[in-house]
């Protein structure tokens, strides 16, 4: 017979690892094993937020540190939730299985934060599902009590390691605690973030979160109404974080310095995706270094502090803009608009030299159910309804074109570049 959820989570765990964030965590020796492995590893030589280190010089810190702290917040949540009564729809080995995937959730991401993202690769998730269900960590997962499809799983919801119907509930509830509003991967990346940055906009009340959490059947969390300024809170803290640190003008300039060198190579057959699979950040480097395409300089250039210049930004508008959004046809744009300044201003900038910039697609999850209120939470008496997370959205996502130094960044090029990106002109349509 299976132990008791409680106890469980609490049972023999007896190693620690101490956490410049959340100072003692505790697993037991098969989870700390995991955070020996090759591919555990690999995630302690890949900074968490990349190029962000250039602006803020504490932003140092890793994804291996990173995931021990999810994994210790999402034990937290776990016995919160037990306490709260929820502990009979979890078995003991699902939730290990979900510990492991809280700790290995990232064992898939590419190096240098999210230079990578937009690139035709497979998901980090994807890979992380496909890295749990191989050697070693097949079978250390299992010895952690864990069953490693269904942490698999949890990670990936197209992981060939799918349960069957009698375990659908359980996956769907680890699923929604790992990622949502009040997911342990982003309260461990707000506060943690901004601890190493020195900037207080990400710093959440954790203590305070947990205890306004109760189970719910359908989403695995709800909270009460007391709760409704932690969520607020959580919000706004990433709205200024997006704003101050991560999509931060020099940030977005290095980030897309790198995209648009390893696109190029990709196009050009000078890499392969396989080659950029599993990589750190030295590996990344490395790579490249020892491959040759024109466009692979700009690697070193953003190693060295040298950063294409920001001579343009306007808000993102979909009626305009929208051909601008695959990365390929960017790149085809990028050489009209090259051509464009190049016709009308002295002197001329090669395509190369030029980037337009456009920040991701990014979400605001509001949707955690109000108990007290009956309801969902932009129905809530919070001021955070859908048109207010509309509003931040649209706020946060502007284009930028990124000109390489020498050009200058003066007015008649900003003007220039200014009114071309508002006229939908053919060279934009």
């Amino acid at each position: 017979m299976s132990k008791p959820i409680p106890l469980a989570l609490r049972e023999g765990f007896s190693e620690a690892v101490r956490d410049a964030l959340w100072g003692h965590i505790a697993m037991t020796p098969p989870l700390k094993a995991l955070t020996g492995s090759a591919p555990f590893r690999r995630l302690s030589r890949i900074l968490q937020l990349g190029p962000v280190s250039a602006v803020y010089p504490g932003a140092t810190h890793t994804r291996g540190a990173h995931s021990i702290g999810v994994y210790h917040l999402a034990r937290r949540m776990l016995l919160r939730l037990a306490e709260q009564g929820a502990g009979s729809r979890f078995s003991a080995e699902g939730a290990y299985s979900f510990l492991c995937a809280a700790l290995l959730h990232d064992l898939g991401h590419f190096p240098y934060t999210h230079s990578l993202k937009e690139l035709p690769l497979a998901s980090h998730e994807s890979l992380t599902a496909a890295l749990i269900l191989q050697e070693p960590l097949k079978t250390m997962v299992g010895a952690a009590g864990a069953d490693p499809y269904f942490t698999a799983a949890i990670v990936d919801p197209g992981s060939a390691g799918a349960p069957g119907d009698a375990q659908t509930g359980e996956l769907d509830c680890y699923r929604n605690l790992l990622s949502g509003c009040l997911d342990p991967d982003k309260l461990d990346y707000l506060n943690r973030d901004a601890r190493y940055c020195g900037v207080p906009y990400g710093v959440q009340d954790v203590d305070y979160i947990l205890r306004r959490l109760r189970p719910h059947p359908e989403w695995g969390i709800a909270l009460d109404a007391r709760g409704i300024p932690c969520v607020e809170s959580i919000l706004f803290a990433k709205y200024l974080m997006y704003r101050t640190v991560y999509w931060h003008p020099q940030v977005r300039s290095a980030t897309a310095m790198i995209k648009k060198a390893i696109l190029g190579g990709l196009r050009d057959g000078c890499i392969s995706r396989e080659d950029l699979y599993h990589l750190d950040d030295p590996g990344l480097f490395a790579l490249l270094d020892a491959r040759r395409h024109r466009l692979f300089p700009l690697v070193q250039q953003v190693r060295d502090g040298l950063f294409y210049e920001a001579a343009a930004e306007l808000p993102f508008d979909p009626a305009i803009h929208r051909n601008l959004l695959p990365i390929e046809r960017r790149c085809r744009y990028e050489q009209a608009l090259a051509e464009e300044l190049s016709r009308r201003l002295a002197p001329p900038i090669p395509p190369d030299h030029l980037i337009i910039d456009i920040p991701e697609p990014l979400t605001f999850e509001t949707g955690l159910y109000v108990l007290d209120e009956a309801c969902y939470f932009p129905e809530s008496s919070s001021i955070f309804n859908a048109q207010t997370s509309a509003d931040f959205i649209k706020s946060l996502r502007i284009i930028r074109i990124f000109i390489a130094p020498g050009h200058g960044a003066g007015g008649n090029l900003r003007q220039t570049l200014t009114e071309l990106l508002h006229i939908p002109k053919n060279w934009l349509q």
